[in-house]
């Protein structure tokens, strides 16, 4: 039974990377919790995602990456999402992200990594508990 059926969230592939089956899963996980999900679909530039979030009046950014742009493009998502005065919007990104590189993420804003194989339910609790500290 949903028992937050507010929170919206887009769940987004950016640049080439065209690998969408686990975006999709999460999507199916996340949507069979009773959230309300989004998916922008594959190739989308950061400026597209983040006119999404704002049209959707999301709570919630989910980004897919395989690509190992995570560095290049996180950035600007980030910078977008500031400069269009969403900040509230909390960050999530899922993928192929190096250990090394997770802390670096995290300071950008990104409020948690998710790698491959990460049980939905993990991914669900997770944005649970930040949702209730709002």
């Amino acid at each position: 039974m949903p028992d937050q059926p507010n929170v919206r969230i887009i769940l987004a592939k950016l640049g080439l990377d065209g690998h969408d089956r686990g975006v999709k899963v999460v999507a199916r996980g996340l949507r069979d919790a009773g959230f309300h999900v989004i998916y922008a679909g594959l190739w989308q530039p950061p400026e597209s995602v983040v006119q999404a979030v704002a049209d959707e009046d999301a709570d919630w950014l989910g980004i897919s990456l395989l690509s190992g742009a995570h560095l290049t493009i996180m950035p600007r998502v980030m910078q977008l999402l500031r400069e269009n005065g969403l900040d509230r919007v909390g960050v999530i990104l899922g993928g192929i992200i190096p250990e090394a590189d997770v802390p670096k993420l995290e300071q950008m804003g990104i409020s948690r990594v998710f790698g491959p194989g990460t049980p939905i339910n993990e991914i669900v609790d997770f944005i649970r508990a930040q949702q209730s500290r709002v």
